[in-house]
């Protein structure tokens, strides 16, 4: 909006005060000698043809022929004959014109319709929208349609009352006016009640589904390449890898931003990771935040970005020298070596604290979509070592615990995952929470499946946090094949479905690291894909993938097959009914018209836009738009345009055609 607009002193408080402005402001219109601007007087004729004239520079596209009542010498008189040659007004029979005859309101909106070609669908119900539609002339029917759809039409004070014969105001048609350039995309909307908006509108929808990728930090698995790369050379490879995501339909990403107790982010809790520059505590050079590149890089492409902590690995490489404020350099006692790696105690308040107030940093300062946590708890078991935990315990029973050593290192976790579930909640309501535990909660459940114990053995209870509703989706890692009956995929699969009480979402996770061309081929994780999908009735809404590096090389063509076969069309995310963000509503100033579709700018509560095309009685969807973009070429058809928020909530679509 013109900061500095003109200001009359009689409409500082009228209703159309801002559209007079600025169309003072544009010296379109004008004031009287006395500084008034008379918004209620009535216009003539002849004044309205002068306005237009001013308004829509453009040559003319009909001979003229004289009106007998505008003599050569009329102040308006070549406003009058350019009105008439480009369309916008005619005369009365007898080759009059009425300059000083007040304009209906009928013909001014006839008028703009017709001379700037406003398309009808021939949709627009004027007898719903209008209480006296019965006094439009049938003449002006379709016009007032075609005007209605462009969002011309002004009715004070009353929306529902287009008093089609009564004279035009000098507000009223200072409205009809601005009201033109906006939609001829020359003008910013102006909002205002007394608007009338209409639009066709329809129900879209499609089959959701998650298509989530793990990417991996640590060892360097899947980003960055390796250590010590540039800052330039890792955002190039980050944004090669989102591109590929993007073009495989992929609409979210599991980033790994802590995988051992350090970070792939500004931090003043933990220091940077070694697998960005080679050595842990050093930023990358030039500075920048991966993290929050990756979260804009995702959300221009429509793609969800999904936190993902080691609550409690501390170093998996002996190569790492460990530096402060990391966990193993401040509080060294409850750090413990495991094998080659090192292990945070996760019974030591300190690393409960420390891993909680990791996550919810990044929580309050990045635009994350999701909190991720994956299957390492307590570490996996090494033959013939115990987790050296004994002093921890030892204090908890000290100070009055009672519970067995399993029981009290699942409390531990359990504590954890239910006090991040309630402060997601609480402090960002629209954020999703996720886990992936191990694929077998215990073996013989259900009976013919033989495994690790993850319950007994990572002390990890995620039955009970899924019941519990404590995570919004879990995605169990379901890393084997479909016929070996000991972990089968569609038994493993209908267990974790059926044992889902609280309704949460159930995104299995599939294992393309097994993929060798042998045991293990590329139809083989089709099958997976439509297994979970022949279950999304009972809430297995999609799959993610480990990890990128096989769909970044393409392994066995896998890449190839999704998009041409798995993941040809797009899809937006499941909707998760009890996170709340909110509602979009649907675009605005929606035009059809050249071969193009354009739309108004987003609303800070929009995502992306969703494009379908009318495909009989069907909607289909073709693409998923960035929130930036207004403006796309299509060919002819039928089509509805609608708004997504961050949870990919969708408004009804705005039906346009051409």
């Amino acid at each position: 909006m013109v900061t500095s607009s003109p200001r009359f002193p009689d409409i500082q408080t009228h209703w159309a005060r801002l559209f007079i402005e600025e169309l003072a402001q544009r010296r379109i219109v004008r004031g009287f000698e006395d500084q008034t601007f008379r918004p209620n007087r009535a216009v003539t004729r002849a004044e309205f043809a002068a306005l237009l004239f001013v308004a829509f520079p453009r040559a003319g596209t009909r001979p003229y022929v004289p009106f007998g009542d505008v003599p050569a010498n009329h102040w308006a008189a070549s406003a009058i004959r350019w009105s008439y040659e480009t369309g916008f007004l005619s005369g009365y029979p007898g080759r009059q014109f009425r300059p000083n005859e007040s304009i209906p309101r009928v013909q001014a909106l006839a008028a703009l319709a017709g001379g700037l070609g406003f398309p009808s669908s021939g949709k627009v119900p004027l007898a719903s929208l209008y209480q006296d539609s019965a006094q439009i002339p049938g003449w002006a029917t379709g016009a007032i349609a075609a005007a209605t759809e462009a969002g011309i039409v002004v009715n004070y004070p009353s929306r529902e009352q287009l008093n089609p014969l009564q004279a035009a105001t000098r507000a009223e048609v200072a409205v009809f006016i601005y009201q033109c350039l906006v939609y001829l995309e020359q003008a910013p909307a102006i909002a205002s009640e007394y608007l009338v908006q209409w639009v066709q509108t329809a129900n879209v929808s499609h089959r959701r589904e998650f298509r989530a990728v793990w990417m991996a930090t640590v060892w360097n698995s899947d980003f960055p390449s390796q250590a010590g790369l540039s800052s330039q050379e890792q955002q190039a490879e980050l944004i090669t890898l989102l591109n590929q995501m993007q073009a495989l339909n992929l609409n979210a990403l599991i980033l790994q931003v802590r995988p051992e107790g350090d970070a792939l982010y500004a931090s003043q809790l933990e220091p940077w990771s070694n697998w960005l520059t080679g050595t842990q505590g050093k930023a990358p050079e030039p500075f920048y935040d991966p993290l929050e590149f990756a979260i804009a890089q995702c959300h221009q492409r429509n793609i969800e970005l999904h936190a993902w902590f080691n609550p409690y690995r501390a170093r998996t490489s002996q190569r790492t020298v460990n530096v402060r404020p990391h966990l193993a350099a401040t509080n060294p006692d409850v750090v413990y070596p495991w094998g080659t790696q090192l292990w945070m105690d996760p019974g030591a308040r300190v690393v409960q604290d420390r891993a909680f107030n990791v996550i919810m940093d990044v929580l309050r300062r990045y635009d994350v979509d999701g909190i991720h946590l994956d299957d390492y708890f307590y570490p996996y078991p090494i033959a013939g070592q115990t987790f050296p935990d004994h002093n921890t315990y030892q204090a908890y029973r000290a100070s009055g615990g009672s519970l067995s050593l399993a029981d009290w290192r699942r409390e531990n976790v359990n504590q954890l995952i239910q006090r991040l579930a309630t402060r997601i909640r609480a402090e960002k309501p629209h954020v999703k929470f996720g886990i992936s535990p191990f694929g077998i909660y215990r073996p013989g459940q259900p009976e013919q499946i033989r495994g690790l114990d993850a319950y007994d053995q990572l002390y990890a209870d995620s039955l009970k946090w899924l019941q519990q509703g404590w995570v919004d989706y879990l995605a169990p890692q379901l890393y084997w094949r479909i016929d070996p009956p000991a972990q089968s995929y569609p038994v493993l699969l209908n267990w974790w479905v059926e044992n889902n009480s609280k309704q949460r979402h159930i995104y299995p996770g599939n294992n393309l690291g097994q993929l060798d061309g042998k045991s293990w081929d590329v139809a083989e994780i089709e099958r997976q894909v439509e297994i979970t999908r022949n279950l999304s009735s009972r809430l297995a809404m999609g799959n993610i993938f480990f990890s990128m590096r096989a769909f970044a090389s393409n392994r066995l063509g896998i890449r190839d097959r999704f998009q041409i076969a798995t993941y040809r069309t797009p899809a937006l995310a499941p909707v998760i009914p009890w996170l709340k963000a909110t509602l979009p509503s649907p675009p605005q100033q929606v035009r059809a018209q050249n071969n193009q579709l354009t739309w108004g700018s987003a609303s800070s509560s929009i995502r992306s836009w969703a494009l379908y095309r009318q495909d009989g009685n069907q909607w289909t969807l073709l693409q998923v738009l960035p929130a930036a973009i207004t403006r796309i070429t299509v060919g002819r058809g039928t089509y509805a345009i609608s708004a997504v928020n961050r949870l990919s909530q969708e408004s009804v679509g705005v039906v346009v055609s051409l």
